[in-house]
């Protein structure tokens, strides 16, 4: 018996940070390694192109991205590793689908709402489009679980709605897909705890490639709310508590756990030990990713591999599209 599919990316639009490794990748790594799922793991690169960036330096973004799943522990003899853009049924899939959805859905999208607020210059189509992309990505390889946090939740409603919608206009062809919430954290910034951490606000952001003394610096640095109690209270004590998150997510240890054993240290003594505990956390994966960067030719190996597995996949699902909607003479 096949087991059931799963699929999730990442954007490749500058260096990743622990937000987007606790979010995201770590979570990736223990899906693989549960060996339920049938995963791929796509690096996202047609989504990152909603923003503004700089070409010059998106090949160096995208094998970046890859060294860092390969770093955490996505295994290429486990999962299907890959770039969005070498699967061209990605982006034909999209205009099929948007033939069928429904503009007043699009428009009320949140995360559209919210970055054309963000960066008004910036309004472009595919915002827009993004979650129809994000639909086409789901439905080329019949994936039954999408791993979301809260902010993806609307996009995938919106495809199982097109789902829903193509099936009984065409006939049976997409699975529908279903969100998989698992145990992610919302990791603030260090220097606002009232907001997310971002590449946007790099004095608060503790990047997966900072060494051992970088993120000392950056911890030491990072700002504490009033009083002395290590308690977690995000209305009272929003800094210490996205700390204590941070801390809990590295040390896998629960917070009332960590609660106990600082009661009565200092934020310094805190601070100290959660900074030695992210460093020694995240060993290993500076050993490998350096080891990586240096066989830049090995990563783009293992990407077209991915992409052509992908792509076998990918082909028939959209020759399949094609057949049901009349395109297949």
């Amino acid at each position: 018996m096949s087991k059931p599919v799963l699929i999730s990316g990442i954007q490749p639009s500058g260096k990743l940070h622990i937000g987007n490794y606790l979010g995201a990748l770590k979570n990736f790594v223990d899906l693989q390694n549960l060996g339920r799922y049938e995963c791929l793991f796509p690096i996202v690169d047609l989504h990152s192109l909603t923003k503004s960036y700089d070409q010059k330096e998106k090949p160096a973004q995208i094998l970046d991205v890859a060294a860092d799943y390969l770093a955490a522990g996505l295994d290429p003899k486990k999962s299907t590793i890959f770039l969005q853009s070498a699967v061209p049924a990605h982006t034909e899939l999209m205009w099929i689908l948007s033939a069928i959805a429904p503009f007043s859905e699009l428009r009320r999208m949140t995360q559209f709402k919210d970055k054309s607020e963000a960066a008004p210059e910036n309004v472009n189509v595919g915002l827009f489009f993004y979650p129809i992309l994000m639909a086409a990505d789901i439905f080329l390889y019949d994936t039954k679980y999408v791993p979301v946090g809260d902010d993806q939740l609307q996009h995938l409603e919106l495809t199982r709605t097109l789902s829903r919608r193509f099936n009984e206009r065409f006939g049976k062809t997409f699975v529908e897909p279903k969100a998989l919430m698992t145990e992610t954290p919302r990791v603030m910034s260090l220097d606002d705890p009232a907001k997310k951490m971002s590449k946007s606000r790099p004095k608060g952001c503790l990047y997966l490639d900072d060494s051992p003394d970088e993120i000392r610096r950056k911890i030491k640095s990072a700002v504490t709310d009033s009083g002395s109690e290590i308690k977690y209270d995000e209305v009272r004590k929003p800094a210490i508590s996205n700390l204590l998150k941070i801390y809990s997510s590295f040390s896998r240890e629960p917070i009332a756990k960590l609660e106990k054993q600082f009661a009565g240290k200092t934020y310094s003594e805190f601070k100290v030990n959660l900074a030695n505990c992210i460093a020694d956390s995240l060993a290993n994966f500076r050993k490998k990713k350096t080891a990586l960067t240096r066989k830049p030719n090995t990563i783009k190996t293992i990407l077209a591999r991915g992409g052509k597995s992908a792509s076998l996949r990918a082909n028939r699902k959209i020759g399949e599209v094609k057949q049901k909607i009349g395109l297949t003479l």
